[in-house]
């Protein structure tokens, strides 16, 4: 179990039928929890702390400026059936399976792969992912604290055309007949990119500029934010996601008692809830569902296996998964009220279809929204509580990119627990140096590079490997005994069926597709040159690639050989052997030496004592021989 100590083995293989020898190996057994003597792992404060940071971090932007959108989009409540059909058959499990495997063995995204060696690669590639997307999520939250330092003012600087940044294409909503006018722009859309992108000063990703002090600024209060989040481990990040996991719901309760008391609300509410259930026969549709899944409930990103590695042994991480992954459907559900009463207002104000207003991604929370609220009554006020939702919406989701990385790190390179504080501190700097380019005047391109090419196929790719280590090489039994060692009782048939076979199926079906529909990344008219798109895929495959360097890596440096050939070979083949422990340990794969066996038979004793019926003294040796028919030798999977 994962409390016992675990022994030093000597394993010496003894080949009595043909006189072929082998080299003894030494094997030391993953411990699963440090040995003690060494300092003890911390756990969450309380248990509603590691909920809230689960929530906070899967909670993000896009439940805000995604969901609702894609819901309108693709047939409106019709949207649902894909949607929840995918989140029980590979979000849940999943979500599930990340979170008891970073419990049972507790350890960050890396150190989880003792019990599989030759897959943790995967662990580095979700860190790296996880690294990569806060070089610019981090830039999202700057923006938001842009907008609120902006708002402190009588009247919003996004109402008229009559400021200094504004162009002579600047058109007020009531001066606008036609919304669509690509040679119009409203004085919101003009203030987001003239007056805090600055993204008229460039005229491309090769011309980025310096960074912008105001834009700088902002970062670095994000930075120290995180900062101050993070140093001191879950003790202080689970008392912040009170805050920072709670207010959204209270901002949106409250955006939503007004919207919907404005007129043309109602419209707006009802065209997205408007069910078409002939958009189901569309296969884009239910591309569309799957790859909001697969993104939203923030799986692969090894922040559910860091949080949860924090939990006490016997936590009920089967309950935590339900709740936590439910509440998050719920609120990307919810948060479309809030955004379509506020669209149907803005279409009814205006007079125009409600196409015409609606959109996603950053144009909804930083061009539309602030647009309509502009026009309430105390606009200044609605404008400050919209952009505390925002900057507490964005930085859970950060504090979780950025444990992540933390934790898998200090796991893996055990001299850094000590250093915590000042290695918290080079990864928060080094993401802000990075961010830097993010804030220039061309800086919106090299989000849009990384935003495009970061997190997509690669995330796909490290959960799709994920899932085929856990499922096929450590196999789901082994899985599920580990999880009744933890709550008492092993998963249903249900959760071990989709393990095995229907989540991975997705996640490769996921992985094809998104190769196939891949589309060269352009921020409106502007497409990017062909080195910026060979940039980003090396962006993506330098995490992708960290899977087969790692397993090479591996095999060339485990002692002892693997495989010899026999000196006796029969006259009809060339008969090699293979050291059937080294592979064990590089697979964590069940094993037999016949068809009926999945064990080798091996004879243990303690060398001072060989009466000793199993019991063994801690860090002492075990002597193992072990008596293998090499000669018609079998790999068999752990089957469920």
């Amino acid at each position: 179990g994962p409390h016992s100590a675990q022994p030093f083995v000597e394993l010496i293989l003894v080949k009595e039928q043909n006189g072929v020898q082998f080299t003894s190996t030494n094997l030391v057994a993953p411990a699963q929890t440090n040995p003690s003597g060494e300092e003890e792992r911390e756990t969450w404060g309380k248990k509603i702390d590691f909920l809230l940071s689960v929530i906070g971090f899967a909670v993000d932007l896009a439940n805000v400026w995604r969901f609702p959108y894609l819901c309108y989009k693709n047939g409106g409540g019709a949207f649902l059936v894909p949607y929840l059909f995918f989140m029980v058959i590979a979000g849940m499990p999943l979500f599930y399976m990340e979170l008891a495997l970073g419990q049972y063995n507790r350890e960050g995204a890396a150190g989880v792969w003792k019990i599989c060696p030759i897959f943790k690669g995967v662990g580095f590639t979700v860190i790296l992912i996880s690294l990569y997307v806060g070089f610019y999520y981090n830039v999202i939250i700057s923006w938001a604290l842009f907008y609120l330092f902006s708002s402190f003012t009588r009247e919003l600087p996004w109402v008229h055309c009559n400021n200094t940044w504004n162009s002579p294409n600047c058109s007020d909503w009531a001066d606008n007949s036609s919304i669509g006018d690509i040679y119009k722009a409203t004085p919101a859309q003009e203030y987001f990119e003239r007056a805090v992108l600055h993204i008229q000063d460039s005229n491309g990703i090769d011309d980025l500029g310096r960074p912008r002090w105001q834009l700088t600024s902002c970062l670095a209060v994000v930075i120290i934010l995180l900062y101050f989040s993070l140093w001191k481990g879950v003790k202080t990040s689970g008392k912040v996601v009170w805050i920072t996991a709670t207010m959204p719901y209270v901002v949106l309760t409250v955006l939503l008692l007004r919207g919907v008391t404005l007129p043309g609300a109602i419209d707006g509410i009802k065209a997205y809830l408007s069910v078409d259930f002939l958009r189901l026969c569309d296969a884009k549709v239910w591309i569309e569902a799957a790859t909001q899944i697969c993104f939203s409930l923030g799986v692969g990103f090894g922040v559910l296996i860091a949080f949860s590695s924090y939990n006490k042994f016997s936590n009920n991480c089967y309950r935590d998964a339900i709740i936590t992954s439910s509440i998050n459907s719920l609120t990307s559900f919810f948060s479309g009220f809030v955004v379509f009463s506020f669209l149907g207002y803005m279409s009814h104000k205006h007079n125009v279809a409600l196409d015409k207003v609606a959109r996603d991604g950053a144009g909804l929370v930083f061009v539309i929204y602030p647009e309509a609220i502009a026009t309430l009554p105390g606009s200044s006020v609605w404008a400050v509580i919209f952009f505390i939702m925002l900057l507490t919406l964005g930085l859970d989701s950060a504090m979780g990119g950025m444990e992540s990385v933390i934790t898998g790190l200090i796991d893996e390179f055990k001299f850094l627990h000590k250093h915590r504080e000042l290695f918290t501190l080079f990864i928060v700097v080094s993401t802000f140096l990075i961010s830097l380019f993010c804030v220039t005047n061309g800086g919106m391109y090299v989000f849009t590079l990384l935003d495009h090419f970061a997190a997509g196929t690669s995330i796909l790719f490290g959960v799709l490997i994920e899932a085929i280590g856990i499922a096929w090489f450590y196999g789901v039994d082994r899985f599920s005994d580990d999880i009744k060692e933890m709550i008492g009782h092993r998963p249903g048939r249900y959760w071990r069926l989709c393990w095995k076979f229907v989540s991975p199926c997705f996640l490769l079906f996921m992985v094809v597709v998104s190769f196939a529909t891949f589309n060269p990344p352009n921020y409106g008219s502007y497409m990017f040159p062909q080195w910026a798109n060979l940039l980003g895929w090396c962006l993506a495959m330098s995490s992708m690639t960290m899977v087969p360097l790692y397993a090479i890596y591996k095999l060339c440096t485990l002692p002892g050989r693997f495989c010899d050939v026999s000196p006796h070979n029969q006259p009809y083949t060339k008969l090699w052997y293979c050291n059937t422990f080294l592979f064990v340990r590089l697979t964590g794969l069940r094993i037999g030496t016949n068809q009926s066996s999945l064990t080798a038979p091996c004879l243990c004793h303690h060398p001072r004592d060989r009466a000793s019926s199993g019991r063994q003294r801690r860090g002492s040796a075990v002597h193992c021989e072990c008596n293998l028919d090499l000669t018609y030798f079998y790999f068999f999977l752990a089957y469920s």
